[in-house]
């Protein structure tokens, strides 16, 4: 659910977390269709009924479901995330090199 709404926040072209409270009161589904919002597009970066889905607008763009969404996120958030850790590990022992040069 949560990442059905920042999905839903970015195709909007919003920022996660600024405006929750109006966006809130917004209806959920299609806005256009009125059905559920089931699949991902990634080339245009939203989310799409099953009607929408299928129309000549989306039709051979990549489709992601909710689940796979998450999963690619979750590999990128992880992929980020030892990238940063290798970082730190690497600042600790610049640190921990020059403290002894300087004792």
């Amino acid at each position: 659910a949560r990442v059905l709404e920042i999905a839903r926040r970015l195709s909007r072209g919003g920022i996660p977390g600024v405006g929750y409270e109006e966006e809130e009161k917004e209806e959920e589904g299609c806005q256009r269709h009125r059905e559920p919002l089931e699949v991902f597009c990634k080339e245009d970066g939203a989310l799409l009924c099953a009607i929408c889905r299928e129309s000549r607008a989306h039709r051979a763009h990549t489709l992601l479901t909710v689940p796979e969404v998450v999963r690619e996120y979750k590999e990128q958030i992880q992929a980020g995330l030892q990238t940063l850790k290798d970082d730190r590990d690497k600042l600790l022992e610049f640190r921990e090199a020059e403290m002894r040069r300087n004792w």
